[in-house]
């Protein structure tokens, strides 16, 4: 064998792993995403993923010794640490898009008042462990030109008088630990003393409580609508017949292998997985085949879900007629008129019971909790 021959073997080779591994993780991508609507026993075509109550989402708190020694951060000798009640912290200012949403029921929000203005590279611990708490942290600065707020990023060579440290409490993971929680003010007050910042603290404690309200909440109305379209006898769903109908409906493959049908910002209304948990590929669509596909509603990330789901609906008939499929609740029943305005006022129970809580369904607020 050549040494030509030898190298665009290796390459083909190459090339190949390249495509199997790329295959391997975007299917357990997927299959992380989009299993939970189908591991729960559920009625009709209503998923209600975490609906077991809060403390299925709910990291259960450390004992009070623990949680006492734990919250028991330490205290700055050189700069002014000052601690006020959770809800009390959050001003108002000027804030940009990302940085308004920062709220003491929602986050464990420190506010660093800095001895001199500095760029960001003085909060140089922080980075290093950001990802050390299960939950986004976001840190949001005072710019001494603008005196406006906004994100800060590592990089950022502006030039702040006050940081915001903002530790995210609550998602689909469930709600932050106190234990996490005091490991994170230990960081940031270290920071706080290494470049003699004064400091304003919320209590852990109060911050707990509401992270465990929010969670029961937020509990409450998570849920999720699926519609099932499943073909009569033992016929199987052509994965290029599949992309074809999609397409046609205005729906696009995306990189988490199902086709999401979105809105003129790009975010997602609706999606269609495959049944059998395998995500669809731009790769194998011609050769693929299901038993069956689902369209899901995520009704606490879009606006309007109640509009969002007689816009699925439409599209679910549309696949039905397309395919020739029937639409099925998850036991395979035929799914009624009646069956389908029942799920109607359910999800705009949820839509009335957020707004009353302040928490509009599909705002920026909402997909940061729902995520």
């Amino acid at each position: 064998m050549s040494e030509l021959q030898a190298s665009l073997l290796a390459i083909g080779l190459g090339v190949i792993i390249a495509v199997y591994v790329f295959g391997w993780w975007q299917q357990r991508r997927y299959r992380n995403k989009f299993s939970a609507a189908f591991e729960a026993n559920h009625t009709d075509a209503l998923y209600q993923p975490g609906d077991a109550g809060p403390a299925a989402r709910v990291q259960q708190s450390p004992s009070a010794e623990t949680a006492d020694s734990a919250a028991g951060g330490e205290i700055i000798a050189d700069a002014e640490t000052t601690e006020v009640p959770a809800a009390e912290l959050y001003a108002a200012n000027l804030l940009d898009d990302s940085c308004a949403l920062l709220d003491a029921r929602s986050d464990f929000i420190i506010e660093l008042n800095l001895s001199e203005p500095s760029h960001a590279a003085v909060l140089d611990g922080l980075w290093q462990r950001k990802f050390d708490f299960r939950k986004p942290v976001q840190v949001c600065g005072l710019t001494l030109g603008t005196k406006k707020w906004e994100r800060v990023i590592a990089e950022s060579q502006v030039l702040y008088s006050r940081f915001r440290i903002a530790l995210q409490l609550v998602d689909r993971g469930g709600a932050i630990s106190e234990t996490k929680l005091a490991d994170f003010k230990d960081l940031v007050l270290g920071v706080a003393k290494q470049i003699k910042a004064d400091t304003t603290v919320p209590d852990i404690r109060e911050t707990y409580h509401h992270a465990v309200e929010m969670d029961a909440f937020c509990a409450e109305v998570d849920q999720m609508v699926g519609v099932n379209l499943v073909p009569p006898g033992t016929r199987l769903l052509r994965g290029g017949r599949i992309a074809q109908a999609a397409s046609m409906l205005g729906m696009t493959l995306e990189a988490d292998g199902a086709f999401h049908f979105l809105d003129a910002q790009g975010r997602t209304l609706f999606s269609l997985i495959n049944r059998d948990s395998k995500p669809f590929q731009h790769l194998t669509l011609e050769t693929s085949s299901t038993a069956g596909i689902t369209l899901l509603l995520d009704v606490p990330r879009v606006e309007n879900p109640g509009e969002k789901f007689d816009q699925m609906m439409d599209v679910a008939r549309e696949l039905a007629l397309e395919l020739q499929v029937n639409m099925v609740d998850d036991h395979s029943a035929a799914l009624s008129e009646k069956g389908l305005a029942l799920i109607r006022t359910r999800i705009n129970d949820v839509e009335l019971k957020m707004c009353a809580r302040g928490l509009t369904p599909g705002s920026s607020q909402a997909r940061r909790l729902f995520s």
